[in-house]
């Protein structure tokens, strides 16, 4: 007799499929964000792509990705725009427009607060730009009496081992990666990181290592060799003591990771 596999399994399987159909339709969406960033997209416009409709679409893109498509999207814009400073000589005025913006006040002001410096200054620290030193890792050093040291996080980064560079790891109050940290430091090879004087708050813990590169631009943008790290919850401080996972793991770049639009190194 054929026996029937128990509701659980049915219902598990199901939410698989949905969850793959949904992850597919977000990454059409965002893939429309790369070859459209010039153009005034709206949410009905990204919901057309993934075959949603707009209410739905907006729950499914900030239940998977943790922000919302048109913060993706402004993100997606300014790590653009950064990109376009580093490699061009367009002028500020052009990259506005070429990443979908009509005002250069706004954009400038906003590309300020986002990146962490200003499209001039970011293009100025490029001339200037050396690796900053590194904290080395290694054994992560023990706890008093086993307890957590207040205001601190320790944790721990993993990567391949073939990885050659250097690790930014830092607290951020947004799933994206943008404007200057709560708290950062770099390691000069996965291992452990220390960050101290973290304030009581709820953040987000990313990480993105740069690989040693022969041209500058390689050390300067977010590109195929380079490696990120993000937590799947946010960590809480609470008087002082960290509740959460503070170990990452680094993986190539995916297209449905938040853009990394703070301006590292140069910030």
């Amino acid at each position: 007799m054929m026996r029937t596999a128990p509701p659980v399994f049915r219902e598990d399987a199901a939410r698989h499929v949905t969850l793959a159909t949904q992850t597919q339709a977000v990454e059409r969406a965002i893939q429309t964000m790369h070859t459209h960033l010039e153009e005034p997209l709206t949410l009905e416009d990204l919901a057309s792509v993934a075959y949603l409709s707009p209410s739905h679409f907006n729950r499914v893109f900030s239940r998977l990705i943790g922000i919302s498509p048109g913060e993706f999207l402004s993100a997606l814009r300014f790590q653009a725009a950064r990109r376009l400073l580093v490699t061009t000589s367009l002028s500020v005025t052009d990259i506005c427009f070429e990443v979908g913006y009509t005002s250069t006040g706004s954009f400038t002001h906003r590309f300020t607060h986002r990146v962490g410096l200003s499209p001039r200054r970011l293009r100025q620290r490029v001339h200037t730009f050396e690796p900053p030193p590194a904290e080395p890792a290694g054994i992560c050093p023990t706890m008093p009496s086993g307890f957590p040291r207040k205001h601190a996080l320790l944790g721990r980064i993993s990567a391949p081992a073939t990885f050659r560079g250097t690790i930014y790891v830092g607290l951020f109050p947004s799933p994206i990666p943008q404007g200057r940290p709560v708290r950062c430091t770099t390691i000069s090879s996965p291992g452990c990181y220390l960050l101290h004087d973290v304030p009581d708050g709820v953040y987000h813990l990313r990480a993105a290592a740069f690989p040693v590169a022969a041209d500058l631009n390689s050390s300067l943008l977010p590109g195929e060799k380079m490696l990120l790290g993000h937590n799947a919850s946010p960590l809480v401080v609470r008087h002082g003591y960290v509740s959460g996972d503070p170990d990452l793991v680094l993986h190539p770049p995916q297209l449905t990771d938040p853009p990394l639009v703070m301006g590292l190194p140069l910030v």
